[in-house]
């Protein structure tokens, strides 16, 4: 795909969506990191259901590690692999105390040493929480990259790569999320929406969907009802913003 086709698609996505954020409810950096190690292999509502609870009693590194694993385990037992979640957010809990004064630390290496955590789980933090270009792989944008032409790649990080070369700088703040909720509720996996798709005459996916449905125009529409049926709450920004001394513990 050549630069002016993939800058177009792009220009598409974010007049469609100027402002996207991930669906995972957070009010500070710790929220979201805890969130989104729980949300491996399971779904955003699914995690926002029982973080809603949990982040009422515990939301900093403290409050965690005093609920133990079986403690923690009653909040999020709901969410699939959750014994094993548990240990690893305890553990990620007590390195934060122990290693970082009990902020997040903005460093992905650092990041990355943290139980539980792996490249893209700290993209995301990196990302929404303080504002970096980074751009984590899941299996919707692996999908997105390889479908559409934008970034091919047989690895997840093989197509990071790609869109951190390809993506123009004034869209890759977003990148992520745009194409997250693109891959998440237009071009899904078994039956993309191809005649519901903005770019759909720019992406080069040989088996369109070819039943003709709404108009392009509408994706911004089908993403916003989308997210309403999720569940999940508009999130908080949290960019930068750690949990204050005066709400530890609760």
């Amino acid at each position: 795909m050549n630069p002016a086709k993939r800058a177009e698609i792009f220009r598409r996505l974010r007049s469609s969506d100027p402002d996207p954020t991930t669906e995972l409810e957070h009010s500070t950096p710790f929220e979201l990191l805890v969130a989104v190690v729980l949300s491996a292999q399971a779904t955003d509502k699914s995690v926002n259901i029982a973080t809603r609870e949990l982040f009422k009693h515990a939301r900093t590194p403290a409050a965690i590690l005093a609920l133990g694993e079986s403690g923690l385990e009653r909040y999020i037992k709901s969410i699939g692999l959750y014994r094993t979640k548990a240990k690893n957010v305890i553990a990620l809990s007590k390195a934060l105390i122990e290693n970082h004064g009990s902020e997040v630390p903005r460093d992905r290496e650092q990041l990355q040493a943290l139980p539980g955590v792996g490249r893209k789980t700290a993209n995301v933090v990196l990302n929404v929480a303080f504002g970096e270009p980074t751009i984590a792989v899941d299996t919707h944008i692996f999908r997105v990259g390889n479908r559409t032409g934008i970034a091919p790649g047989k690895t997840p990080r093989e197509v990071e790569d790609a869109l951190e070369a390809s993506v123009p700088d004034e869209y890759k703040l977003h990148a992520h999320h745009w194409l997250i909720l693109h891959g998440r509720y237009i071009c899904v996996a078994r039956k993309p929406r191809c005649p519901d798709c903005i770019v759909a005459d720019l992406c080069r996916y040989k088996d369109k969907t070819q039943p003709a449905g709404v108009k392009p125009q509408v994706e911004k529409s089908i993403l916003k009802t989308a997210l309403r049926a999720s569940g999940a709450k508009p999130a908080r920004r949290a960019r930068g913003r750690q949990g204050s001394s005066s709400n530890r513990g609760r």
